[in-house]
């Protein structure tokens, strides 16, 4: 990726992206982000502003939005500032939406879990059974409402997520009891590096058992020893308890990645 990306979090988005088919486009002020083949994916179709909110901003940048995405029903726009810096939050407020701060970790090295889980399979996704239950998985542990468009959305995003593994940009691990999909994850990268870890999900029944910790762990080693990498990234919900994990192998807070947004009425 040429595009010069100061955030750790939406540079290894973008990278991602693009090795999926996504479309960039450098504006100078703002990078348009677009996914032709899955227009409801919200944060593949997106603006990307250099700059943090000043006062009247918003309305011009959804403005932008509108004219880049006519056809768009929900709002999506990122800031590439690495500490959270938002600008006018009070006029984010006032319009009605959704500011969300995430936290970037990296990694040069990790540690294994304190308690492993040992019961389970550990091995990539390969078959289309595999990935049918990766569809299946990835609505298990959704926590938004299941909607039509989100069944498209979700079974079109695990297309593309294959669609990268064939083309050898990355791996999907899976934990198994026998035959079924308890638990998933996505590394993959462009071969710079750095890798990106992507949706790691474990189904409800199956929580609480480890076996997060240890299939990033064991992705992490892979990433490590069979790719390459020097650096491993992780986008975690800072109010969710999955972050505790990562900090427990060996992965620490770095930046803050914010994204505005306004789903579809």
């Amino acid at each position: 990726m040429d595009i010069p990306i100061s955030n750790l979090g939406y540079r290894t988005d973008l990278m991602l992206l693009e090795l999926s088919g996504s479309e960039l486009t450098d504006q100078g002020d703002y990078v348009v982000v677009r996914t032709p083949a899955n227009p409801g994916f919200w944060w593949g179709n997106y603006l990307l502003f250099r700059t943090p909110f000043g006062p009247g901003d918003l309305v011009k940048r959804q403005e932008i939005f509108k004219s880049e995405f006519p056809d768009a029903e929900h709002l999506a726009l990122g800031l590439d500032t690495t500490d959270g810096t938002v600008g006018s939050v009070e006029e984010i407020s006032a319009a009605g939406l959704k500011l969300d701060p995430s936290t970037v970790m990296s990694a040069k090295a990790v540690r294994p879990p304190a308690r492993p889980n040992t019961t389970s399979q550990y091995r990539t996704l390969s078959s289309d059974d595999d990935w049918e239950q990766q569809v299946t998985l990835s609505l298990t542990a959704a926590t938004m409402e299941i909607d039509d468009d989100y069944l498209v959305f979700n079974r079109r995003r695990v297309e593309a997520e294959r669609a990268l593994w064939e083309a050898g940009h990355g791996q999907w691990f899976g934990a198994f009891d026998g035959d079924r999909l308890q638990a998933s994850l996505g590394l993959a990268t462009d071969g710079s590096g750095v890798a990106r870890f992507q949706n790691v999900q474990t189904h409800p029944d199956d929580r609480g058992q480890g076996l997060a910790s240890t299939l990033v762990h064991q992705a992490s080693r892979h990433g490590f020893d069979e790719v390459g990498a020097h650096t491993l990234v992780m986008v975690a919900d800072p109010e969710y308890l999955a972050i505790r994990i990562y900090r427990s192998l060996g992965f620490s807070d770095n930046e803050v990645q914010v994204a505005v947004f306004r789903p579809p009425a």
